[in-house]
């Protein structure tokens, strides 16, 4: 008999609903690499009127987003600016060194957040044998802080930094939509401060693929070049283009769920020995736990709450992670506790 699991691994595990599988089967089709694909036409132009940006383009992942980005945005020996933790500096195989060429300074941040008056010390002078400061990078909401919210009024300072020092400002906006729900700022709010913004569609909103990059005209024009370089023009991408339309019809609004099933998991996992949540990090949808105090690392807990069926991935090297979706009830959510507090105290 298969084994059911709990899966808390992350938010990219979900699996496209009847209705989506209904909407992406009957999706009017075109060949999207000669721009005629209507489904994915409908998308852009709706993520593009939602961010309150002149165009997007639908690309397959989040991961591809933000390196087209990098590569449209900067010329080779560039430096990057972005926290420490940053998902485009851990997570994303050195696509910034081996795509674009450029250099990545990083920056020590609060829970996910630095502040603009952090930034011009390391605005390098304009000399030939320095690599030139190009763009400046946030995450919002933050993966590796634990779904943290970047806040607006700090965005607002350094986007005004970025525009006074000639500078370019991205967002890795993977998870905006949760920023949105959980604070009550629209994401054109949010995307207004940037010269481009990447939100995926396979996380929280529950799709199975994509994610799209946003600007004004003439940036697009370079990604969707660079989209073709990398390997990442499609063809008849209406079908998975339904599902990321049908999402953002269905799965925004319900996003505040996965944050309510976060902060009971959080709240009910700290009073557990041993178990350490910094709760004022749990805003959105993730928790971060960390076991150094329970003398083992992520990957012999990971191991013992699979073998009592439930699902985590590692966070750091002394920590593991949660992440609430669509796919995962309350009930579900109230069984996982009750079975960790058995298995870990």
């Amino acid at each position: 008999m298969k084994q059911i699991f709990i899966d808390l691994r992350s938010d990219t595990v979900t699996k496209p609903t009847k209705a989506m599988r209904e909407a992406m089967a009957t999706a009017e089709v075109g060949d999207d690499v000669f721009g005629e694909d209507p489904t994915v036409i409908k998308l852009q132009e709706t993520v593009a009127t939602m961010l309150g940006k002149e165009k997007a383009l639908y690309v397959a992942s989040g991961c591809m987003s933000n390196q087209l980005a990098l590569k449209a945005h900067t010329n080779p020996g560039d430096e990057v600016i972005m926290e420490q933790d940053a998902h485009m500096f851990n997570y994303e195989t050195a696509a910034p060194s081996i795509m674009s060429s450029v250099q990545i300074k990083t920056i020590p941040g609060v829970r996910g957040v630095f502040r603009a008056e952090e930034l011009l010390p390391l605005i390098r002078p304009d000399v030939y044998y320095m690599p030139k400061t190009r763009l400046v990078e946030v995450e919002n909401t933050h993966n590796r802080a634990g779904g943290t919210i970047f806040p607006l009024d700090e965005i607002k300072k350094i986007s005004a930094f970025c525009k006074s020092n000639n500078l370019i400002f991205h967002l890795d906006g993977a998870r905006l939509w949760n920023a949105s729900v959980a604070t009550g700022i629209s994401v054109k709010e949010y995307a207004q401060y940037f010269d481009s913004v990447s939100v995926c569609f396979s996380k929280g909103l529950g799709a199975p693929v994509g994610s799209a990059i946003c600007g004004n005209s003439s940036f697009i024009e370079k990604v969707h070049k660079w989209r073709k370089v990398f390997g990442g023009g499609m063809r008849q991408a209406g079908i998975i283009a339904a599902g990321a339309l049908f999402a953002l019809e269905h799965n925004v609004e319900r996003l505040s769920e996965d944050h309510d099933k976060a902060k009971y998991f959080a709240q009910e996992l700290s009073k557990i020995k041993n178990l350490e949540i910094d709760l004022e990090t749990v805003q959105t949808n993730i928790i971060i736990v960390d076991i150094q105090k329970t003398r083992k690392t992520p990957g012999e807990i990971i191991a013992v709450c699979k073998e009592n069926g439930i699902l985590f991935s590692q966070g750091t090297y002394t920590s593991i992670r949660a992440v609430m979706h669509l796919d995962v009830s309350m009930k579900q959510v109230k069984f996982a506790v009750e079975r960790i507090k058995q298995v870990l105290q």
